[in-house]
């Protein structure tokens, strides 16, 4: 095969990573958890073949420079372990916005390793998808494995992947409350070490594991919510007291919190969690879905209503 396609969830952050021990590769400096986002998808067709020049576009868009390199981490790394060296074309789509915090990172290099290697004629476990996705974007590791899944961190590259917790059979309700406002996690990234308080997080962050791999195994979905609020806390006191004081949230972010919290004085266990950028996902046993969403529309925010989306997969329409 020298074309293939794939498609893949994007990812809500439970205890979310931030920071690289290595930019190269993508190490970060703690384990992770996260649960993919269904019915969002990312779906992405690659062909390796007498192309004049390596070419990518996402969504119609051609890429270059850094956002092509990160592309290119990928494809090279495939290409290396199948000992091919044709040129390629890859084009990705996203049935969601992207870059308002919803994951498309995660889910779009999740969707390309995937392809790529099938295309380059390689059978990996999904292990080895993960740990090559990850030179992508590192929370694509877990929008391969999909589900609950737990991207560890690893000494080395072969180390560093993801597995799955818990599949969709574990259903959480989860009400994306759509901030839009462009966010750049490459940045909060590389400051993460100029915040005083970082190493007091990563003093946490065990406890934060320990406590959300009980909750995925007791299959508490309230539990799942209140440990992810509490790390959204923690992550975003870093990103706000880093070097550039990055303050992400918007108002109508602040308006969903407080909502959200009221929700849970009016009796329904909801729970916000918010990854790097001002779009909130509101966390819920799915009887309360439709409260939630309506909550959400009173205080004039626009709500996509999703469920927990399984692994990456090959199939779906070629996109040329």
């Amino acid at each position: 095969m020298v074309k293939a396609t794939a498609v893949a969830h994007p990812i809500q952050g439970l205890v979310k990573y931030h920071g690289l021990q290595d930019e190269r590769l993508r190490l970060p400096f703690h384990d992770s958890i996260s649960v993919c986002t269904a019915p969002l998808t990312s779906r992405t067709t690659i062909e390796f073949g007498g192309f004049p020049a390596d070419t990518a576009a996402v969504d119609g868009r051609p890429l270059g420079g850094h956002e092509l390199a990160r592309v290119l981490s990928v494809v090279d790394e495939v290409r290396r372990r199948a000992g091919k060296p044709d040129r390629f074309r890859m084009e990705s789509v996203n049935d969601f916005p992207s870059n308002v915090g919803l994951g498309a990172s995660a889910s779009g290099f999740a969707a390309l390793a995937m392809a790529a290697c099938a295309a380059a004629g390689l059978r990996p476990s999904l292990q080895e998808v993960s740990a090559i996705a990850r030179r992508g974007a590192g929370s694509a590791t877990r929008s391969v494995t999909g589900g609950f899944s737990k991207w560890r961190r690893g000494g080395t590259d072969a180390e560093s992947y993801a597995e799955q917790l818990a599949g969709p059979e574990l259903r959480m309700g989860i009400v994306v409350a759509l901030v839009p406002a462009y966010k750049q996690t490459e940045d909060a990234h590389r400051e993460v070490l100029t915040s005083p308080f970082f190493h007091a997080r990563l003093a946490e962050v065990p406890r934060l594991l320990l406590e959300m791999e009980l909750a995925i195994r007791e299959r508490s979905v309230p539990r799942i919510g209140e440990v992810a609020e509490r790390d959204t806390l923690m992550l975003h006191g870093i990103t706000m007291t880093g070097r550039s004081e990055m303050l992400l949230w918007r108002p109508e972010t602040v308006a969903v919190m407080h909502r959200v919290r009221r929700l849970r004085e009016e009796g329904v266990p909801a729970f916000f969690s918010i990854d790097t950028g001002a779009t909130v996902y509101v966390n819920s046993p799915e009887e309360h879905v439709t409260a939630v969403d309506e909550a959400m529309k009173e205080i004039g925010v626009p709500t996509l209503r999703c469920t927990v989306g399984g692994e990456a997969r090959l199939g779906g329409e070629a996109l040329f």
